[in-house]
């Protein structure tokens, strides 16, 4: 499986709305600081000032994403610390309770994805065209995405969830 530092947005587009996943239904507690900038469900694990790398934004066309579809991912950020060989990226997807995919990739050999390449540093700003399987099971879906440096320094920590309708 081919992963990139925006293999978490990738992964995502599996993630609908929040409206669309509650419907009318009360909402959750949900703590808004957290939430990704631009028109995309992503929210940051932490406080993202901790994080070295700044994102501007990320929008997704069309949000929520729909399988069998084309999505459109524009992406904005800036790294703060140069980002050397060595950096990883830990993923993991579960479906319900059960995990799909849990795995560390290097993180600079998936940037070649989005045609970078390491060292990274200073402002980043991409667009990734990608196609939604049409068999994408009905369910809800959690996705993860926690990156780091070279030194374990954490670069940024995204998370997701999605819910498939029949």
């Amino acid at each position: 499986m081919k992963l990139t530092l925006v293999a978490p947005l990738l992964l995502s587009t599996l993630v609908a709305s929040k409206s669309f996943i509650f419907g009318n239904q009360q909402q959750p507690l949900v703590d808004d600081s957290l939430s990704v900038p631009g028109d995309n469900p992503l929210n940051f694990c932490a406080d993202p000032t901790d994080y070295t790398l700044t994102i501007d934004h990320v929008d997704l066309d069309p949000n929520p994403p729909v399988k069998g579809k084309a999505l459109q991912i524009k992406a904005k950020g800036n790294f703060t610390l140069k980002i050397e060989q060595g950096a990883y990226i830990n993923l993991s997807v579960k479906y319900g309770l059960i995990t799909l995919v849990k795995t560390q990739a290097d993180l600079c050999e998936q940037m070649k994805e989005v045609d970078e390449s390491c060292p990274l540093n200073g402002a980043k700003d991409f667009t990734k065209d990608v196609t939604l399987p049409k068999e994408i099971p009905p369910g809800t879906y959690t996705v993860l995405a926690d990156a780091y440096t070279e030194d374990g320094e954490q670069i940024t920590c995204l998370e997701a969830v999605v819910h498939f309708k029949v």
